[in-house]
């Protein structure tokens, strides 16, 4: 598994140019509180420009987007500004997430992927100590089952990061996830000419007991 170093997170969205910044939620993010996924105090992780902090914000969640670069928690603030929403952003290390505690959902899209097997370990012993006991956390993140880009990972990884007693992972189910793909990508996976292109994801659900 390729994983991204945190600094090309910085400068990624200082140059504006990550592309998994769609300028809107993940359909399967919409779907997902549509179905009754999300409740109480929410922890959007990763939240980069905050387009999944602001959806939910502006539904009436209580949900705090935090996210390891500063660049991306600035943007983020912009982007709930020009939308009218009163949404709350901080700076924050998913591997500590120290002093944020007491949350009820914990939403993932995109992160979890990014870290080598070790992190994935300590990222989920963070979760932990920021969850209360019975919270849900989802993990949205891009699937090595087929060709793709960015880094991808098997349900594997999934199931051993969540494999503490202190967790049940319910579900870990075929997911789609939109992103900027390249002309050169498109071509060689097949993929329209322009637009967003939905690539193969994992959404896992898991517990905190």
């Amino acid at each position: 598994m390729d994983t991204v170093p945190q600094a090309q997170f910085q400068d990624a969205y200082l140059r504006r140019s990550a592309p998994w910044v769609i300028g809107e939620p993940q359909p399967a993010v919409v779907e997902l509180e549509r179905a009754g996924g999300i409740g109480g105090a929410v922890l959007d992780v990763g939240c980069g420009t905050g387009e999944h902090t602001i959806h939910l914000a502006r539904l009436g969640y209580d949900v705090l987007g935090v996210d390891f670069a500063p660049a991306a928690i600035e943007q983020a603030r912009a982007n709930a500004e020009r939308h009218g929403v009163r949404a709350r952003f901080q700076v924050a290390d998913a591997l500590r997430l120290d002093g944020l505690v007491g949350f009820d959902t914990v939403l993932d899209s995109a992160l979890f992927h990014v870290f080598d097997a070790g992190d994935q370990v300590r990222y989920v012993r963070a979760l932990y100590a920021a969850c209360r006991p019975g919270a849900v956390v989802h993990v949205l993140a891009l699937s090595d089952r087929a060709p793709g880009i960015g880094p991808r990972i098997s349900d594997q990884a999934i199931r051993a990061a969540f494999a503490d007693p202190g967790w049940v992972l319910e579900s870990v189910e075929p997911s789609r996830y939109r992103g900027v793909v390249g002309p050169a990508d498109r071509a060689r996976f097949g993929l329209p000419a322009d637009g967003p292109a939905d690539l193969l994801a994992w959404l896992a659900r898991a517990r905190r007991c």
